[in-house]
């Protein structure tokens, strides 16, 4: 899965969907300009220590990402995550290479954008008391449909117990 933040402002919710893209093997896309320096302090903590592992890619703009990753990827959908869109993002189907977008925590994806790609623009409900969800969370919400749409690809799905065992066997 590819998540691509258009123009991130704030350094901690992009190292916090760093962290998550690397607990799902998702790539990370990220569109200049920045609201903050990819080496910030910020960033380090929220990721912790799995920064190094995240496959991060930036573009200088849409047009470039678009030319980079779309075209190249026809079997590949982009998804576009706003408060403005018609359709919740559980009535789409997403593919295992499908790309999901996020805009900028003050403004979300330019409406120029979201009208070109209206079929694609997919929203979180929530009540209408409230502006918008934090970032890295409408990206974990929506990662996390879409990863369990592909059956969880690849990822680990059960755990274990560091010092003691589960009571009951696995049934098979």
């Amino acid at each position: 899965m590819n998540i691509v933040l258009h123009q991130p402002e704030i350094p901690a919710n992009t190292g916090n969907i760093g962290r998550t893209c690397v607990a799902t093997g998702s790539v990370l896309h990220l569109i200049e300009p920045l609201g903050f320096q990819l080496n910030e302090k910020q960033i380090k903590r929220a990721g912790m220590d799995y920064w190094h592992k995240l496959d991060v890619r930036r573009y200088i703009n849409y047009k470039d990402f678009v030319e980079q990753n779309i075209k190249d990827h026809p079997g590949a959908k982009l998804w576009m995550a706003t408060t403005k869109a018609r359709r919740v993002y559980t009535e789409v189907e997403f593919g295992p290479d499908d790309y999901i977008m996020f805009g900028k925590e003050s403004a979300g994806i330019p409406e120029e954008i979201l009208v070109e790609n209206e079929e694609a623009c997919i929203r979180i409900p929530m009540l209408d008391e409230i502006r918008s969800l934090n970032l890295s969370n409408s990206v974990a919400i929506v990662l996390y449909e879409a990863l369990r749409q592909n059956h969880f690809a690849g990822m680990q799905l059960e755990g274990e117990l560091h010092r003691l065992h589960w009571k009951m066997e696995k049934e098979e």
